[in-house]
């Protein structure tokens, strides 16, 4: 029995401690009844009791903004649809200008460069049949 007693006594020193502390830190603004020193006091001066207290009332929820809305419901929601049509009309104009600049002149329709204005490859590509069979020789034409 004596042991039994000191288990509960220990409990209720941890559980006063551990009320004393989170009602000090405790957002303010989300404090119930009291205001927040009162509950202190009332924590301290009347220990399991004031605890007890403390959880049940003064301990405020959490903003109801947590809570799950239907997207149409949802004002967040709502606002940023006019924002997401903004942004994929831009990568729309930025993908149109990106396809203008792919379309420069000397360019084929695989998007490497035809050589047509390197004058050390010549009309000939390096892998061209017709090309130089000579690899010491590169750009070269056969006599």
């Amino acid at each position: 029995m004596p042991r039994l007693a000191v288990i509960v006594v220990a409990a209720a020193i941890v559980f006063w401690i551990y009320t004393i502390v989170d009602c000090a830190l405790f957002d303010r603004l989300r404090v119930r009844g009291l205001r927040k020193g009162w509950w202190v006091a009332l924590v301290i001066l009347v220990p399991v009791v004031g605890g007890v207290l403390w959880f049940l009332i003064g301990r405020g929820r959490r903003n109801r903004s947590g809570r799950s809305l239907a997207p149409d419901d949802d004002p967040e929601f709502l606002s940023r649809l006019g924002s997401d049509a903004v942004q994929e009309e831009r990568i729309r104009r930025l993908e149109q200008e990106l396809a203008e600049l792919d379309e420069e002149p000397g360019s084929t329709d695989d998007g490497h460069d035809s050589g047509a204005g390197h004058p050390s490859r010549g009309d000939r590509g390096p892998h061209d049949p017709e090309g130089p069979s000579d690899p010491g020789q590169p750009g070269r034409p056969h006599d």
